[in-house]
């Protein structure tokens, strides 16, 4: 079977890890550069997952009479 998706929750823990190994500085430097290149894929896909989230995000207004509306969240 294919490989599954990871939530947002796993990829950010994941990034999280990288910048933790990487501040430590004891790998080599071609192992450095192959983590950090995994570490900013992982920041472009955790991007457009929070852009994707953003766009789907209502925002729940409440009119003067108590009734409430649904607005599309926008920038």
């Amino acid at each position: 079977m294919g490989k599954e998706k990871k939530t947002f929750e796993q990829s950010m823990n994941e990034l999280e890890k990288i910048v933790e190994d990487l501040e430590k500085g004891e790998m080599p430097l071609e192992t450095s550069i192959e983590v950090f290149q995994k570490g900013v894929e992982l920041s472009k896909n955790l991007s457009k997952i929070l852009d994707e989230m953003e766009r789907k995000i209502t925002i729940l207004m409440e009119k003067e009479d108590g009734s409430i509306k649904e607005e599309n969240f926008e920038n």
